[in-house]
């Protein structure tokens, strides 16, 4: 087990309980996806995350953990970020917020809601409401 990864883990008891309050059965394997997505605000792909979960000695397969996040996403533990067809981020913070992305980097920054002007939104088609707002902005680096 990588100790760097196994310290910067969340509580078992605390991924435990939060999986319980959003009706998620907590199995070994989500509460190990849910020790490391939950270990602080950050924003990872699945890739990341299985090879973060890998490193703290977990036997999980790809499938497993794409399974875990449209789950965790569905029961509204995670936000899923789609900043291109080929790339997705899971985000931890579920509060409404916005996000940087630096296209050279391929890292999420936060932004606060409160720091995005939205002046309008459009009427949405019949038969349907707006659910959230996601503002990604593009940067580079200079």
């Amino acid at each position: 087990m990588d100790t760097s990864i196994s310290r910067s883990l969340a509580p078992r008891e605390h991924v435990v309980t939060l999986l319980e309050r959003h009706g998620v059965t907590a199995t070994q394997q989500r509460v190990e996806v849910g020790q490391v997505l939950f270990a602080c605000p950050q924003h990872l792909s699945a890739d990341q995350i299985l090879e973060r979960v890998m490193a703290i000695g977990a036997r999980v397969s790809k499938a497993t953990i794409y399974n875990t996040l449209n789950l965790f996403s569905e029961r509204g533990l995670v936000r899923t970020l789609t900043i291109d067809g080929d790339r997705q981020f899971y985000d931890p913070t579920t509060t409404p917020h916005h996000h940087f992305y630096n296209v050279d980097t391929g890292e999420l920054t936060d932004i606060p809601a409160d720091a995005v002007a939205l002046s309008a939104l459009p009427t949405p088609p019949a038969g349907t409401a707006h659910e959230r707002v996601d503002v990604i902005i593009r940067v580079r680096s200079t």
